[in-house]
């Protein structure tokens, strides 16, 4: 069982984080002694592991919260589990032609500016 502090050092998770974690119910109640102080088991930091996990690969904490329902009958979701990765998966291949879009375009100002003469390109072009 580890204290809040520990948790916090342990996951790079800030205590408020925790808290509110526990609060949406993303988190179920944790245990706490008879002082009040939170303590965390290993089923706590392997839960919050897999939301960080999760938020890393972009998921909101409405999937994550579904993601971890799934969770628990992982055969049962398979299909939903498969028709959300596959969403998130196409909104990040959307956002990475946005940022190679992006890429080019700063890539050509970047290259006009160096190359010209009077005024700047590039403030020219965020004023578009």
């Amino acid at each position: 069982m580890l204290q809040i502090g520990k948790v916090t050092e342990q996951l790079d998770i800030s205590a408020d984080t925790l808290r509110y974690y526990e609060k949406i119910n993303l988190l179920p109640r944790v245990y706490r002694n008879t002082a009040g102080v939170r303590q965390y088991s290993d089923k706590d930091l392997s839960r919050l592991g897999f939301i960080k996990r999760a938020q890393k690969m972009g998921f909101s904490l409405a999937e994550i919260s579904a993601l971890l329902n799934f969770r628990e009958n992982p055969q049962a979701a398979r299909p939903q589990v498969r028709s959300l990765a596959f969403q998130k998966l196409t909104d990040i291949e959307l956002h990475l032609e946005e940022l190679g879009r992006l890429r080019d375009e700063l890539r050509l100002l970047t290259n006009r500016c160096g190359a010209s003469p009077d005024g700047c390109p590039i403030l020219e072009s965020l004023d578009n």
